[in-house]
């Protein structure tokens, strides 16, 4: 039988992780298959839905990991393990696999903008055969807002990585704004062989690309996701419409040559 995309299938939770003071993470039970940096639907009958990314998937699960920020979303934070949530999709095109395999790739969060990128994280962290190397920067706005610690710990056994907070200190953790790294990664040994991901709170994103650019960093090797554009997910409500681009259709994930007319 073929699956209606359109129609919300209702998944159990199985289990609901507290990751920080705001993020939590629901890992709900299902065999829908979903590309690295594509979204869900999550809804609630009678109280409405939200776009979501996966941020970790494995044999019969997806994880999501969210805030309460509104109806829906406060909603889903009173449902525990055992408890019914629905699902519709996948939707929008994921991180360009092909695009980062056989190559260095570098990565750049900020907050919650971990998320999106974390099974493909996860995924070359069991198969690190697949790139060359991979360098991360994660950003954080406090101690409190950290988000998949038992990640970044087991991360820093393979991948070069610095995490950092806004203007706390913590051990293990550097003081400053992503963009005070940038410099730092050895862009000159890559030559043209490499692939950056970028995805957090708009202003972050904006101010990587340019700082990106001027560590030299080709326009063309840069890819954003704008997945807190997202609404209905198939192009009707127009929420996520930026002159005539569809974020939900032709996105999240942009090359930054499209992606840089899209940052607010």
């Amino acid at each position: 039988m073929i699956r209606n995309e359109l129609q919300p299938a209702a998944c159990r939770i199985l289990s609901v992780k507290h990751e920080s003071m705001h993020e939590w993470t629901f890992r709900v039970e299902t065999d829908i298959k979903v590309s690295h940096g594509q979204f869900m639907q999550l809804s609630i009958p009678r109280v409405g839905e939200a776009p979501i990314s996966v941020s970790m998937q494995g044999d019969g699960w997806l994880e999501f990991t969210l805030r309460p920020v509104g109806k829906v979303t406060n909603e889903i934070f009173e449902k525990k393990a055992g408890e019914y949530l629905f699902l519709r999709g996948p939707y929008g095109n994921g991180w360009p696999k092909h695009r980062i395999d056989g190559k260095h790739l570098v990565v750049i969060t900020g907050g919650t903008g971990l998320a999106p990128v974390r099974s493909l994280l996860n995924h070359y962290y069991d198969h690190m055969d697949e790139v060359k190397d991979i360098h991360l920067i994660s950003g954080f706005k406090n101690d409190e807002s950290i988000v998949f610690t038992e990640d970044l710990a087991k991360w820093k056994e393979k991948f070069t990585t610095t995490y950092a907070l806004d203007n706390d200190e913590k051990e293990g953790f550097r003081t400053g704004m992503v963009t005070a790294f940038v410099s730092e990664i050895p862009w000159k040994d890559f030559g043209e062989d490499y692939t950056v991901l970028v995805v957090g709170p708009p202003p972050m994103m904006k101010f990587t690309g340019l700082e990106l650019l001027k560590n030299g960093v080709s326009e063309e090797n840069i890819w954003m996701s704008f997945e807190r554009k997202m609404s209905c997910a198939i192009g009707k409500c127009g929420h996520c419409r930026i002159d005539e681009t569809y974020v939900c259709l032709d996105g999240p994930v942009f090359m930054y040559t499209v992606a840089k007319d899209l940052v607010d």
